[in-house]
């Protein structure tokens, strides 16, 4: 019986550090894309052609650009904790001139600063291009914190949320970090998208392959010992 439960607990031990490797691989992967991505010359936004075949594999963290003009009276404001200090992201919609509308974070505001007049010098009126980094959706909200859209509550930039919330239409499935170019008045300040990730995989799976190692240990000792 003691045996039985020892070589369960090593398998179980086995498959996570098998989970833990497939997970370093995978890390290593978006590391090398935001590497490379985030610092290759911008190219254009994707059109409603390609919105199929968009992907967090093949896109994320790619640089792009568009031009058109912001409507500041459809923005969404989305809960953030930054190196700037707790606040939000000023979601806001920019209708290009290639005919779609994408969101696009224009950056961090301070939690006293969240009403537009506050920042008014920040919002353009006339058409802008937009530099930044494509990034996918986050559904459903943050960890242990739904979005709420009927009450303007967001916890995670969910794309297709804020676009029925706001009143968008078709809008683009992915949003637009955009780059650090300043706005007048300093806010939204963008530029501040995380391209730093943790890398502790190996360990972990070294962790789990010894627990799984004493586990079959122990089978051994029990098994020997009941002989």
């Amino acid at each position: 019986m003691l045996a039985g439960i020892a070589i369960l607990l090593a398998a179980i031990c086995i498959a996570l550090a098998i989970w833990q490797v497939q997970r370093r691989e995978w890390k290593h992967q978006l590391i090398h894309a935001a590497e490379t991505r985030s610092t290759a010359a911008p190219v254009p936004a994707p059109g409603p052609d390609r919105w199929p075949a968009i992907t967090e594999t093949d896109d994320v963290y790619r640089r792009v650009t568009a031009t058109g003009t912001f409507r500041h009276d459809r923005e969404a404001l989305v809960q953030a904790v930054t190196d700037l200090g707790g606040g939000f992201w000023v979601m806001t919609p920019l209708v290009t001139d290639r005919g779609f509308t994408v969101l696009v974070n224009r950056g961090f505001v301070p939690r006293e600063q969240r009403a537009p007049a506050t920042r008014a010098a920040g919002n353009t009126a006339g058409p802008v291009t937009v530099t930044g980094l494509l990034r996918v959706t986050e559904p459903d909200g943050g960890f242990l914190r739904s979005n709420d859209p009927a009450a303007s509550r967001w916890f995670s930039r969910d794309v297709p949320a804020i676009a029925r919330a706001q009143g968008l239409g078709a809008a683009a499935p992915y949003f637009i970090d955009a780059d650090a170019t300043a706005n007048p008045g300093g806010y939204p300040a963008g530029g501040l998208t995380v391209l730093s990730f943790p890398d502790n995989h190996l360990p972990y799976a070294l962790t789990w392959a010894a627990l799984a190692a004493l586990c079959l240990f122990a089978a051994w000792r029990v098994l020997h010992l009941s002989r």
